[in-house]
């Protein structure tokens, strides 16, 4: 109930349940445990509103600019990518996937985290598309290793697709390529590249299974995914 009323993933609200932050009819609550929209839920000590009836999941997407963590909160006041999403009563946004601080482009948001936890799952194999600018370029030999696969410290990796993009604009010795990857580890492309003896200076990610980063979209600027596209979404995790 909880994830799907996009309060987190279900391993996320598992270990919130693990600590004891969540009770059920005035009883702290065991994994395991059964509720109902009508029963008194709480999520340190504060009542949670779930929606009288269950409607349809809602995505949307995000032109996140360089400079932005994925968090709901930093220390330091730095700019998050939920400063600028519209506001969520009940439940609030569960960020499907992540980009990190140095990275842009398309992300994607629900309001479920039974959804997202379904689109971030490896077993899916759904797409990632990013234009990476490489200093130096790759010469052949690291794109061939990067389409057989490189070794990470968690596990092998490799490019579906790797292609130069001709005609864009060239900065010095810096090249960009077109690279697609069929799951989303912590900065994997970045390392990918880094295993290849190389290096990013510039990630832009440009599409997310069936979804692509509109041209209109200026960055740190957000809006709805439309119905096809989440009927293609939500195909995407029956494979």
């Amino acid at each position: 109930m909880l994830a799907a009323a996009g309060f987190g993933s279900r391993r996320e609200i598992e270990t919130w349940i693990t600590a004891g932050r969540v009770t059920v009819r005035g009883q702290v609550a065991k994994l395991g445990d059964r509720a109902t929209p009508e029963d008194e839920v709480l999520l340190d000590g504060k009542l949670i509103k779930f929606a009288a009836t269950t409607s349809q999941a809602r995505v949307i997407l995000y032109n996140k600019p360089v400079g932005e963590l994925v968090t709901r909160s930093d220390p330091e006041g730095r700019a998050t990518v939920f400063d600028k999403l519209p506001k969520l009563s009940p439940g609030r946004w569960v960020a499907i996937g992540r980009l990190d601080l140095n990275s842009a482009g398309l992300m994607l948001f629900t309001d479920s985290g039974e959804l997202a936890n379904q689109l971030m799952h490896p077993r899916h194999e759904i797409e990632r598309e990013y234009e990476v600018r490489v200093q130096g370029g790759l010469n052949g030999e690291a794109q061939r290793q990067l389409l057989a696969g490189v070794a990470l410290e968690d596990g092998p990796a490799k490019f579906l697709r790797l292609a130069p993009i001709e005609g864009r604009k060239e900065s010095g010795i810096n090249r960009w390529y077109r690279v697609v990857l069929a799951e989303g580890r912590n900065r994997e492309v970045r390392r990918m590249v880094e295993a290849a003896g190389a290096r990013v200076s510039r990630l832009i990610r440009v599409r997310f299974g069936p979804v692509v980063l509109p041209g209109h979209l200026a960055p740190g600027r957000w809006e709805e995914v439309d119905a096809s596209k989440m009927s293609t979404l939500i195909d995407a995790t029956k494979g």
